[in-house]
């Protein structure tokens, strides 16, 4: 079977996912992912969508991941991978929509505005 290729993105981070059958390995940038993301949470959301659909070692991964902090990464490669199950079989999706691992996250940090010290706070303000 020839790998099957998706992307995810997450603020500015985007994962493109090649997955095979195989048995688990998930290589990120050519390195482990337990190397990658070194704390259990963001460990715990890249297994995510395997451990919802049943399918924890029966693929492998490798991801290439560019832009974003950390944790937009890992939530990226969790879309990315939730995608790629769904087209290798049509029966995960409904588990995986329902635990929201389907949609892509649309919000993004909010643009600094002129005349203002951030997005939404302002220069102290001088009655006098």
């Amino acid at each position: 079977m020839e790998p099957i290729h998706t992307i995810g993105r997450r603020k500015k981070a985007i994962a493109r996912v090649y997955m095979a059958p195989g048995k688990g390995d998930v290589k990120i940038n050519n390195r482990d992912y337990k190397e990658y993301f070194p704390t259990l949470p963001l460990q715990y959301v890249v297994q995510q969508a395997f451990e919802v659909s049943g399918t924890k070692e029966a693929y492998d991964v490798k991801a290439n991941l560019d832009g974003g902090g950390i944790a937009g990464q890992a939530e990226a490669l969790r879309l990315a991978i939730s995608r790629a199950l769904v087209r290798t079989n049509e029966e995960t999706k409904p588990s995986l929509k329902a635990k929201g691992l389907l949609t892509r996250d649309p919000r993004m940090v909010e643009r600094k505005k002129p005349g203002q010290k951030k997005a939404r706070k302002r220069f102290q303000f001088s009655k006098r």
